[in-house]
């Protein structure tokens, strides 16, 4: 069952990547037939720009790449994947720069959900709820982001559907007096979790760094260990711009990790790479679907493989 259940979960970060796979297998298969010299290099540096790898996280994969292909005779495609994979491994298991918080006892964990607009951030806040009901946890919603009724409309239809309490905002009002209000509820109802929609404008980042910080305030008068936890709704298809993003973000408030969504759609996945490389966030979670139960938890060996493949020879 526990197999079968491991495989069903492999599978589903194993399409979600796909398009990333695709890219990478065919360009670098294509970059393995010709000698290695100065300009097969720099089409390899051509072929990581086009996937977003960035020039730090680039020069150090081809410095990289270089001195194991010196060490090698002749090495095979899947040898030659095989130096993809474990320089992206090793890159990922680095310590993060970012740590949790822990609740005192008889506290909600609280997380704060932040993402621009059209990052699938209400949809992933109502995954991960959906994810911690599975757990036997009991969650509350506050509906933080009241710049858009929209958010608000669709938090109270997924809450009717999946029978998830929400604290419930209005369009235009004081997004620290709603997540207030959950905060008191969810210690009066003993929640286990809190989890906190906001608003993602970036286009006036000092309103958005004020805002952020009042939330974050405010869910320390009540609890004074909150946020135990930020994540950021990342979109794989936005490339180096959602580098800008979590830079944006972190600098308004420091961030415990990524869920990135929109993987099905991009050949963009190794995004993942740069933004650990410069920031040390995690990715925690990987949307893989628009269903409630279609997301997955980031495990490093299975992005790598879904990425770069498995083969052996």
């Amino acid at each position: 069952m526990v197999l079968r259940f491991l495989k069903s979960s492999f599978q589903k970060i194993k399409n979600a990547f796909a398009k990333t796979h695709s890219f990478f297998r065919t360009r670098l298969l294509g970059l393995f037939e010709k000698s290695w010299d100065d300009q097969t290099y720099y089409e390899l540096e051509k072929i990581l720009y086009e996937a977003d790898l960035g020039a730090t996280c680039t020069q150090e994969f081809i410095a990289y790449l270089k001195g194991e292909i010196s060490k090698t005779s002749h090495p095979d495609f899947p040898t030659f994947l095989k130096f993809f994979r474990d320089y992206a491994i090793q890159l990922l298991e680095a310590p993060p720069k970012v740590s949790k918080g822990s609740p005192a006892p008889g506290e909600p964990k609280v997380i704060l959900i932040v993402g621009v607009n059209g990052s699938g951030k209400t949809t992933s806040l109502v995954k991960l709820a959906h994810y911690f009901q599975k757990q036997k946890k009991s969650v509350l919603v506050a509906t933080g982001d009241t710049y858009r009724a929209a958010a608000i409309d669709q938090l109270v239809v997924w809450g009717e559907r999946l029978h998830i309490d929400l604290i419930k905002g209005i369009k235009g009002g004081d997004p620290s007096a709603v997540v207030f209000d959950a905060l008191m509820a969810a210690k009066a109802r003993n929640k286990s979790v809190l989890l906190i929609d906001t608003a993602g404008r970036l286009q006036n980042k000092v309103d958005l760094m004020r805002e952020l910080e009042k939330i974050r305030r405010v869910t320390q008068k009540v609890v004074p260990s909150a946020p135990h936890e930020t994540l950021l709704v990342l979109d794989a298809t936005m490339g180096q711009n959602a580098i800008d993003q979590a830079r944006t973000f972190h600098s308004c408030t420091p961030l415990t990790g990524i869920f990135l969504t929109k993987l099905d759609g991009s050949a963009k996945g190794a995004i993942v790479l740069p933004i650990y490389r410069e920031l040390g966030i995690p990715v925690e979670w990987m949307g893989t679907g628009e269903g409630e139960d279609d997301m997955e938890p980031f495990d490093l060996r299975t992005y790598v493989e879904s990425i770069f493949g498995n083969e052996t020879r």
